[in-house]
């Protein structure tokens, strides 16, 4: 895999589900998916280091019709080799970064999971967790240089679209960003379970009003999806890559 973002965009279409397709399909042609288009074209012909290699990476291992819960996340990590398409994770051979090891923590205390050694939560992406970030590409060094240049209107269609569906999910909502999203997911009806609480990372977890530590969404989020046909996730393995 490249270590960098390839370009044009158009060229992930081919990894994507079928049911997730016609959505990115939509966004693409649209203004907002041109101007995001040429935005990239410019600063990857300056010379930018466009992370992660494959933006569409959650899309691709977590069909639509899979689906049970989204997490929500911001932009993607901006150090070298940590971004790979899902929100929070990081490939096998990088570090866990201290918002996904306050995760691990949580979960250990929610389910007795073990912590693992790994970062890479496409186990997670296996069995129906997509794990969505707002924006989908960084560049090096740069926390949030991809914002407000239209990847938010991709990630609010997919929400939109999971939100309308009928098979009931839970969403993970950790910050006021991911947050910010609750009357979108609300606005499409009652069927859904919204989990809300203070992001992970080391500077709110054990903030008011409330902490990430104690939240026990994991729990939660599995009595949610048992009680409604769909089956508990296995948070603490599931699946490998």
């Amino acid at each position: 895999m490249p270590a960098t973002l390839r370009l044009p965009l158009s060229m992930h279409l081919d990894a994507l589900p079928a049911d997730w397709r016609p959505l990115v399909q939509v966004f693409f042609a649209s203004k907002e998916g041109q101007s995001l288009q040429h935005f990239l074209a410019v600063r990857a012909a300056a010379g930018a280091t466009i992370y992660p290699p494959r933006p569409l990476h959650a899309l691709e291992l977590t069909p639509l019709h899979e689906v049970r819960a989204v997490v929500v996340g911001q932009d993607p990590y901006h150090g070298p080799g940590q971004a790979h398409g899902l929100a929070f994770s990081v490939p096998d051979v990088v570090a866990p970064p201290p918002s996904l090891r306050n995760i691990f923590l949580e979960l250990k205390s929610d389910l007795g999971c073990r912590i693992p050694t790994s970062g890479n939560l496409e186990r997670w992406a296996r069995q129906g967790v997509l794990l969505l970030n707002a924006v989908f590409t960084v560049e090096e060094g740069k926390a949030g240089a991809h914002a407000k240049r239209g990847w938010e209107r991709l990630s609010e269609s997919v929400i939109e679209r999971l939100a309308t569906d009928e098979g009931p999910k839970v969403f993970l909502l950790w910050g006021a960003f991911a947050q910010a999203q609750r009357a979108l997911i609300e606005a499409k009806g009652g069927r859904h379970l919204v989990l809300a609480a203070n992001h992970p990372s080391p500077l709110s977890a054990r903030r008011p009003p409330v902490p990430f530590f104690g939240c026990k969404h994991f729990s939660k989020a599995n009595e949610f999806l048992e009680q409604r046909g769909r089956g508990s996730i296995d948070w603490c393995g599931g699946p490998l890559p």
